[in-house]
């Protein structure tokens, strides 16, 4: 990739850095790091916003202003089953941001595939780029997520934490990423392989990344929405109670393809009969 391409990253996530911590803290606190430290600091902190902010409003919804609409009373998990679920986050939220950190250093550096404007390679061919991505991310977050329940040392040292959330007044938006740090970069991983198969938007990739966090919050709220294909929280409930089905991320297609898919509302059927 040419310099001046390789310069546009740079100068883009250096924009990034200038309004995040530019914004929150003083300049001889972070003016003289390194780059990567610098955006380590900037996905930390974003990160961080990004999960308090988005787990206590959709909470404060669909807990409290939507009290026993979307979730019975008797569904709602304790505040202290919360605050569990933000003590391992965020104890895991320093080890998390290190993945889009060393993400944006391999795209700085000219060692992925990313492209840093649209019109480099035109709309059509970015939009069907980003489902190529989309593709590829959604096929290895399955089996990712697949292996750490197969291969048991995986499950017991890595993903059991999560799981201990299994029921329904347990779950919370705030248990979506109350993950082990390890698990959790695992889970995300494809998203930065993808970067090495594809040509992708450096924008793009780094929203897709974030958007994880307002994701897994809302797949974890317990609240079937019913939007066929997408794998919502009515499919990832049942994951958390079978823990043999569904491990998609945003569709079932991969649950269909390779068999795992269990459908919540065969499962309402059954209840009724």
């Amino acid at each position: 990739m040419d310099a001046y391409r390789l310069k546009l990253f740079v100068e883009e996530t250096s924009l990034y850095n200038r309004i995040v911590l530019g914004s929150l803290l003083p300049a001889e606190l972070w003016v003289h790091l390194p780059q990567f430290f610098q955006t380590w600091l900037r996905n930390y902190i974003g990160g961080v916003f990004l999960y308090l902010i988005s787990g206590s409003l959709w909470c404060f919804y669909i807990y409290y202003l939507k009290r026993n609409i979307y979730v019975p009373k008797d569904c709602i998990p304790s505040r202290r089953a919360m605050l569990l679920q933000i003590g391992v986050a965020m104890k895991a939220m320093p080890w998390y941001t290190l993945l889009p950190t060393v993400s944006e250093y391999m795209i700085e550096h000219g060692w992925t595939r990313c492209f840093p404007l649209i019109r480099d390679v035109g709309l059509m061919a970015y939009l069907g780029y980003l489902l190529i991505y989309l593709v590829i991310v959604e096929f290895g977050i399955y089996w990712m997520h697949r292996e750490l329940h197969d291969i048991k040392p995986l499950y017991k040292y890595l993903h059991a934490t999560h799981h201990i959330y299994n029921k329904q007044n347990t779950l919370s938006p705030f248990a979506g990423l109350a993950f082990h740090p390890v698990d959790g970069i695992l889970q995300a991983v494809p998203h930065v392989i993808a970067l090495f198969l594809v040509p992708c938007h450096f924008t793009t990739h780094i929203c897709l990344l974030f958007m994880e966090a307002i994701w897994t919050a809302n797949i974890h709220d317990c609240i079937d929405g019913k939007l066929w294909p997408v794998m919502g929280a009515g499919y990832h409930t049942i994951h958390h109670t079978t823990y043999r089905h569904n491990y998609g991320h945003y569709t079932i297609w991969m649950d269909w393809m390779f068999g795992t898919l269990r459908d919540p509302s065969e499962d309402e059927a059954k209840k009724i009969t």
